[in-house]
């Protein structure tokens, strides 16, 4: 009779070993062999007829190891279905953990399989969490420079016949040349959309006044701040980590002039901007315009405290993992097989996205946080209603039921919808468990923070 018994062989690492006797897979090996009589089409033989040795010495090898195999896998999940061990991912077989296998001296086998187990930890408490909100105050200045962002993009393109303004599209012909505007053989010859603004001070004045077709010749690192010298170089195909780059020489040859004609600050803008929010003043507009900068500010704030609390969660829970167990798991566990090596580099970033998964299972399930099938059709309604920025769908919207009703059965857009509501419960629960400090930042600053941890 088969058993099975586990024992550890390291941190949150077991052995479990498979025995099977002759009596274990035997008998289903002989049935086997003669259903491949009754069924096999072999030359010489009448269909039904075919002599058992025949069939074994044919195929007897393969049906053999598949009946042990098959017993061995049928003993090993019916001990784990049994047992429960909270593991991760799936035995694998220890390394000559296997027997061979021969058919015609059966006999009792030993296998070997090894099983990752998870850890037993208690969450950092968040009394003791040191967390900052930052704070972006929303100044006239912020207001200013979105409303012309605003009149600029549902603006009119012009064509002024000579350059008059800061805000002139110019579409040159950059020319590689020397520094008197001779083209260099084989340079660089290409064109491209500027605006004026971007060049610096001494260029945008040398430029003033210049029509269609007039040229001036400049050097790169004296006609670009450092990020616009780097974009410029990039598009120009070279490299902006080489300093001989920078000092190219190129003759700018004029092909258009444009400006965009801003939009009106008037009652039509304001529909256009705002549809439905019953907008007619300037004043109105801006106070609009400000709540809703306010809204993104505070909603990039809210994000870059949740980003700490991921990392207080991280840095101060203490959990111990089968670190040989999940190297090995990494190395052939994916759709690609890994080097150790391979594996070695990618164990801190996959133990870190393991202990999150654990964390984050622990919160949500010790605090009964739920994401219902309602929840995932609100939330897909909403996306919908977004798309279409606010506008007036009519009174009749039972075409959008019908939209959701498909949309839900997307599995792969509900289980994203899911992740995604649940994951906004599991930092909303955390965040209303602390009691930051505020701190007053720039935009700036606040982007810098997202930019540099984003999870």
């Amino acid at each position: 009779m088969a058993t099975v018994a586990r024992e550890s062989i390291g941190p949150l690492n077991d052995k479990i070993t498979v025995k099977l006797s002759k009596d274990d897979y035997l008998p289903a090996f002989e049935k086997k062999v003669k259903e491949y009589s009754k069924n096999a089409n072999i030359p010489g033989f009448r269909k039904g007829n075919v002599p058992a040795g025949m069939v074994k010495r044919m195929y007897g090898s393969a049906i053999y190891t598949e009946e042990v195999l098959r017993t061995v896998e049928k003993e090993l999940y019916t001990y784990l279905q049994q047992e429960n061990p909270d593991m991760f991912a799936q035995p694998m077989a220890l390394e000559n953990g296997a027997p061979k296998l021969d058919y015609a001296n059966p006999s009792e086998y030993e296998f070997g399989f090894e099983i990752g187990l998870k850890p037993v930890f208690e969450l950092a408490s968040l009394k003791k969490a040191k967390l900052t909100l930052h704070k972006v105050k929303v100044t006239d200045e912020m207001v200013q420079e979105e409303v012309n962002r605003m009149q600029i993009k549902g603006g009119k393109m012009t064509e002024p016949e000579e350059v008059n303004n800061e805000e002139n599209v110019l579409n040159v012909h950059f020319t590689e040349s020397d520094k008197d505007g001779n083209p260099v053989g084989g340079g660089i010859s290409k064109e491209n959309s500027v605006i004026l603004k971007y060049f610096s001070p001494a260029l945008q004045k040398q430029l003033m006044g210049k029509k269609k077709d007039d040229t001036v010749v400049f050097q790169l690192n004296k006609s670009f701040e450092k990020d616009k010298l780097d974009m410029m170089l990039a598009d120009l195909g070279l490299d902006k980590e080489d300093k001989e780059a920078a000092k190219k020489y190129f003759k700018l040859t004029i092909v258009k002039i444009g400006l965009v004609e801003k939009r009106e600050l008037n009652e039509e803008f304001f529909k256009e901007v705002f549809p439905g929010a019953g907008i007619t003043t300037e004043d109105a507009f801006r106070a609009k315009l400000k709540e809703e900068i306010e809204q993104y500010w505070a909603s990039q704030s809210r994000n870059q405290l949740h980003d700490q609390l991921y990392h207080y969660f991280i840095d101060e829970t203490p959990m111990q993992f089968p670190e040989t167990f999940l190297k090995r798991f990494l190395q052939s566990g994916g759709d690609q097989p890994k080097t150790v090596e391979e594996a070695e580099a990618e164990f801190p970033f996959f133990s870190n996205q393991l202990k999150w998964t654990l964390i984050s299972d622990k919160i949500i399930k010790d605090n009964s946080l739920q994401v219902t099938a309602d929840d995932v059709k609100e939330s897909m309604k909403a996306e919908v209603l977004r798309y279409f920025g606010g506008a007036s769908l009519g009174d009749d919207q039972s075409w959008l039921d019908s939209y959701i009703d498909r949309m839900m059965k997307d599995e792969k857009h509900v289980d994203t919808t899911y992740r995604r509501l649940i994951t906004e419960k599991l930092f909303n629960w955390a965040e209303a468990q602390v009691s930051p400090k505020e701190k007053e930042v720039t935009g700036d600053e606040l982007n810098a923070m997202m930019h540099n941890h984003n999870h």
